[in-house]
């Protein structure tokens, strides 16, 4: 598969799934972890971090061949990187090149003279190759009983590359006493015992158990349900259930030889098929490698050889769309991912691959600004295979799209044209015809605050005031000064008994207008109004008005005003005080809103 590069998804959906392996890693979930680790590349190939991380976990799980390759990568992107050194010489030490290893740790070295993990993994090459094959010594010692010691592959090269992905870990590795102990046990793993009175040894050991697949409880743990199974003092893990009893005169199995396959009773067509498809393969991994060295025409060719040699084969057809994706010739890129997806229905290629096809064809269109084909695409990748990224893709695409469409539809012309026929019906008295024009218009024209303004006389008259505060608000928020605005909010602030909050609307448009005659007859309305209710209405009246106007954060935050408070008493003990400090302008247009609310009663 071609690692896409940065521009294919944001660095931080990489970086999320980056972090997502690093946890299931150190939880020693390998599989989990390599699966992240390769979303991340998928998103950004170009990251070595990356490849590094993936490296570590194939190890990790005992897949060297696969942890090289990604080491090989993660160099090749970044040469200055010291870690890729390291992942490349732990890879290669597992495999038992031992010649191989010890030139990737040099040559790390000659960059890197300072770096602990290199001089490690460097002198413990040097002593397997050099020494006799681990385990292969006398006695157990403090492990118990004579023959190999079990707990010898523990502490390989994998242990290293275990500790450096570690975040707890990681910084043992440049403490020398530590590693000098470290070295004491894989020369002979025997003194284990000796060591384990130190705590960070303990960690160390349980760690390389976990990448062992053994996740066991040491003796000193509180756990409540363990088993001990005997001495407390044991620090031997309990073999896990299914493991045989080692036989403890058996040498060292072995690594198995790769064997060639047997071709030789297929006949000539299948037989040129095999060898042909193994050629594909050997074309797509120069392709990969060109790509990642940015060579795409040099890519393409190899692609192109791939897929001479077998053409029943989408990956190497999906590989050439994300080269034309990283070159910017997204009608490329969409013709070759559409004839992948073709080529894999007819070949019975795994959903998973034809929905990747489809989803890069979604993002060359997306680049391309034609949204309407990117979200087709993308809904028939999940048709395909659903997967959460593209799904959150598709989402992503359809804001877009909504984004897009209310730009394109604005139009002021056709906004002023909606508005005249809303200005028509409204003089008819043709209220719903009115509100729809205007509505049109709005959305012709978000931005305008007069259009707002006339839809919220409009929508006062078929008594939906909640609307119209909507519209007038939104209409000051677009434009303060805009004088007719603040007359109908006071307007509707009178229609819906808040005179208090009328009063301050029309002398807000008062300071923009003086001699707006509209506000000003506003005002005097309102303070009718006002005046009229302290003298006609009931008691319960006057009370469930006070009440409704308790509710007003403007009204709670004057009365919880210590300075407004001590007025108030003072009107009552102090009257001369009282009277003093209405001549505040602030103090005296706070207790004139209480007096308008109803709170207070004159007279």
């Amino acid at each position: 598969r071609v690692h896409t590069q940065t521009n294919e998804a944001s660095m931080t959906t990489a970086d999320e799934w980056k972090t997502k392996g690093n946890a299931a890693l150190q939880a020693g979930k390998t599989s989990e972890a390599i699966e992240a680790y390769s979303k991340a590349i998928d998103l950004d190939g170009a990251n070595h971090v990356y490849f590094s991380n993936r490296s570590a976990a194939y190890l990790k799980q005992g897949n060297a061949d696969n942890a090289l390759e990604d080491a090989k990568a993660c160099v090749g992107l970044n040469p200055a990187f010291s870690k890729g050194y390291s992942r490349k010489g732990a890879a290669l030490h597992s495999l038992k090149r031992y010649n191989d290893s010890i030139a990737a740790y040099e040559e790390g070295l000659a960059k890197f003279p300072d770096d602990k993990g290199l001089t490690s993994g460097l002198e413990s090459v040097k002593r397997d190759k050099d020494g006799p094959p681990r385990g292969a010594g006398g006695g157990m010692g403090g492990m118990g009983g004579g023959g190999a010691n079990p707990m010898a592959n523990l502490f390989g090269p994998q242990l290293i590359a275990t500790m450096a992905t570690d975040p707890k870990l990681r910084g043992y590795l440049n403490d020398d006493a530590f590693m000098t102990k470290l070295k004491i046990v894989q020369n002979d793993p025997n003194q284990l015992t000796d060591m384990l009175g130190d705590p960070r040894f303990m960690e160390v050991f349980q760690a390389a158990l976990r990448a062992q697949g053994m996740d066991i409880r040491m003796g000193g743990d509180d756990d409540d349900d363990k088993d001990t199974g005997g001495s407390s003092s044991s620090a031997s893990p309990a073999p896990p259930a299914s493991a045989k009893p080692a036989d403890k005169n058996k040498e060292p199995e072995p690594e198995p030889m790769e064997e060639e396959e047997d071709l030789s009773d297929l006949s000539p067509e299948e037989r040129k098929k095999k060898e042909d498809a193994k050629k594909a393969m050997e074309a797509k991994k120069k392709g990969n490698a060109l790509f990642m060295e940015k060579k795409f025409d040099e890519a393409l060719a190899a692609y192109d050889e791939a897929i001479a040699l077998d053409p029943a084969n989408m990956t190497y057809i999906a590989n050439k769309a994300a080269v034309y994706f990283n070159t910017k010739k997204y009608d490329e890129c969409i013709e070759a991912c559409q004839k992948a997806v073709e080529v894999g229905k007819e070949n019975r290629a795994p959903f998973e691959e034809r929905a990747k096809a489809l989803t890069r064809a979604a993002k060359a269109y997306q680049k391309k600004k034609d949204l309407d084909k990117a979200i087709q695409m993308c809904q028939e990748a999940q048709l395909e295979h659903f997967d959460k990224a593209t799904e959150r893709l598709l989402k992503t695409m359809q804001l877009e799209k909504r984004k897009a469409d209310t730009l394109a539809y604005q139009d002021d012309d056709k906004a002023e044209e909606a508005k005249q026929r809303g200005n028509t019906h409204f003089r008819n008295k043709e209220w719903v015809k009115a509100i729809e024009e205007y509505e049109e218009a709005v959305k012709r024209a978000p931005n305008n605050a007069p259009i707002r303004n006339n839809l919220a006389a409009a929508l006062c008259k078929i008594m939906d005031f909640n609307g119209a505060k909507t519209q007038i608000e939104k209409a000051l928020e677009l434009d303060p000064k805009y004088v007719k605005a603040w007359v109908r909010k006071g307007d509707l602030e009178v229609m819906v008994k808040e005179q208090h909050k009328a009063l301050d609307s029309y002398k807000k448009g008062l300071e923009l207008d003086p001699d707006n005659a509209a506000c000003k007859e506003g005002l005097k309305k309102a303070t009718y109004q006002i005046n009229m209710a302290n003298a006609n209405l009931t008691e319960d009246e006057k009370k469930a008005r006070a009440e409704r106007a308790m509710s007003d954060p403007q009204i709670q935050a004057i009365l919880n005003d210590p300075v407004i408070n001590q007025v108030l008493k003072d009107f009552a003990e102090n009257p001369n005080a009282a009277q003093q400090a209405m001549g505040d302008p602030f103090v005296r247009a706070k207790i004139e809103k209480l007096v308008a609310a109803g709170i207070l009663q004159t007279g």
